[in-house]
C-alpha cells in the first residue's frame, strides 16, 4: 500500500470518527477552487456523499479561473454545491472604511467567508471542515477567526508539498494542480509572493527544524538559506497563539483549559 493510499485510508477513518462522535452527520466546507479546498472536499465526499455540502463564496477579488475550478471539481466528483457570494459585504464594508490596506482587505474577506459558512452550518446542522495545511498553521499563514477556523481538520498535519502529492493520487484536476497558490483575497495576491519563498523551500527547512528538531546551525551547514530559516523560526513562535485557544485568566478551583479538560466528545 503507498504512502498516500495509507493516508487517504486513515483521513477517511478520521472524518467519519470525529465528526459522528460529536453527534453530527452533515459537513460543510468553503470551496475556493484551490488546491487545500479540493482536496478536504474529495476526501469528504467519499465518507458524507450528499451530507458533504461545499460553499462557494466569492468576492469581487476573486478570479474566474479560481470559480471556474471550483466548479470543475464539484463536476468531476459530484460534490453537491451552492454560492454564497461576500461580494456586497466586503463593497458595503470597504465603502465606509475606503483607506483599508490589502492585509485588513484579505482579514475581513476570511472571516466574512467563514462568518457565512458557520451560519451555513447552523442551517444544515453540520460540522465546518478546515482546510489549513500544515505549512500555513506552522507560519502563521492564515486569518485568526477566519480561515483558521474549524471544527475537524484533516489536513493540518500535512505540508504543502504533501498536499500537492494527495491531491495527485486522489485524481483532483490538473488546473487546480498546477496553477500558483492564493487565496484570492485581493487582485495578484500569491502566496508564495507573500512569504518570499516556494513552499518546496519552506517545507524542506520546517521538516528539518519542526519533525527532526535539528538546531538553526545544523540545518544551515545542510544547505538551508539561513534569511529563509530565520523567517520560518520567526513566523513559527510569533504566531504561536494563533494555534492555541484564547487564555482565560484562572480565577478559580477549576478553569477551562487549565484544569478542567476533557475531551470533546465526552458525555455524561
Amino acid at each position: 500500500m503507498s504512502k498516500y493510499s495509507q493516508i487517504t485510508k486513515f483521513l477517511h477513518y478520521f472524518l467519519e470518527n470525529e465528526v459522528n462522535k460529536t453527534g453530527f452527520e452533515n459537513v460543510v466546507i468553503g470551496l475556493s477552487g484551490g488546491l487545500d479546498s479540493a482536496v478536504v472536499a474529495v476526501l469528504a465526499q467519499e465518507v458524507f456523499k450528499d451530507k458533504l455540502l461545499c460553499v462557494k463564496m466569492p468576492s469581487n477579488y476573486s478570479s474566474q479561473s479560481s470559480l471556474d475550478d471550483a466548479d470543475e471539481l464539484c463536476c468531476d466528483f459530484n460534490l453537491r454545491s451552492e454560492i454564497a457570494s461576500i461580494e456586497s459585504m466586503l463593497k458595503a464594508y470597504e465603502k465606509i472604511n475606503p483607506n483599508m490596506d490589502n492585509l485588513r482587505k484579505g482579514n475581513f474577506s476570511s472571516r466574512m467567508r467563514m462568518a457565512t459558512l458557520f451560519d451555513i452550518s447552523a442551517r444544515e446542522n453540520a460540522l465546518v471542515l478546515g482546510t489549513s495545511n500544515k505549512s500555513e498553521l506552522m507560519l502563521g499563514y492564515g486569518t485568526l477567526y477566519g480561515d483558521l477556523a474549524s471544527a475537524v481538520n484533516p489536513i493540518g498535519d500535512l505540508y504543502k508539498s504533501e498536499v500537492y502529492d494527495l491531491a495527485k493520487y486522489l485524481g483532483v484536476s490538473k488546473s487546480i494542480i498546477s496553477k500558483a497558490p492564493s487565496a484570492d483575497l485581493w487582485d495578484g495576491q500569491s502566496d508564495e509572493d507573500d512569504l518570499g519563498y516556494t513552499y518546496e523551500q519552506l517545507d524542506e527547512a520546517m521538516k528539518l527544524y519542526v519533525e527532526d528538531r535539528l538546531t538553526k546551525e545544523e540545518i544551515i551547514e545542510s544547505g538551508v538559506d539561513r534569511d529563509m530559516l530565520e523567517m520560518i523560526i520567526d513566523r513559527i513562535f510569533r504566531n504561536h497563539f494563533k494555534r492555541k485557544m484564547p487564555v482565560i485568566a484562572k480565577l478559580t478551583s477549576r478553569t477551562i483549559n487549565h484544569d478542567f479538560n476533557y475531551p470533546r466528545d465526552i458525555r455524561l
